[in-house]
């Protein structure tokens, strides 16, 4: 039985999601682990066997790493941010006030 540390297809996208934002504030193996985790599908067992590490260990890093991307998405709130950006930019980008077509654009970065 594969044992799943994200369970549903929303979580696995807001791993997703937080993993290529805060992905360079990872060690090499953190990295290593979630990408073929999250990104190749594989399993626990399928990484363990290719570390030559225990399936407990994979699950382990996996686990804190995913705690750890919730810990700086609570602290820093990036993607919230750039949710928050492009929910302005989509509401606003048709517009007919010049100064806000600016800003739109600001936003944009064009």
């Amino acid at each position: 039985m594969r044992i799943k540390l994200v369970n549903n297809l929303e979580k696995t996208l807001e791993i997703s999601e937080l993993f290529i934002t805060y992905k360079n504030l990872l060690t090499t193996k953190q990295v290593q682990y979630l990408e073929l985790y999250i990104d190749e599908d594989w399993s626990l067992q399928e990484i363990a066997d290719e570390f030559s590490v225990s399936k407990a260990a994979v699950y382990d890093s996996i686990k804190k790493t995913i705690a750890i991307l919730t810990n700086f998405e609570t602290q820093l709130k990036v993607n919230q941010k750039e949710k928050h950006i492009a929910h302005v930019i989509a509401t606003h980008e048709h517009s007919q006030i010049d100064e806000v077509q600016q800003l739109i654009q600001q936003l944009k970065g064009d």
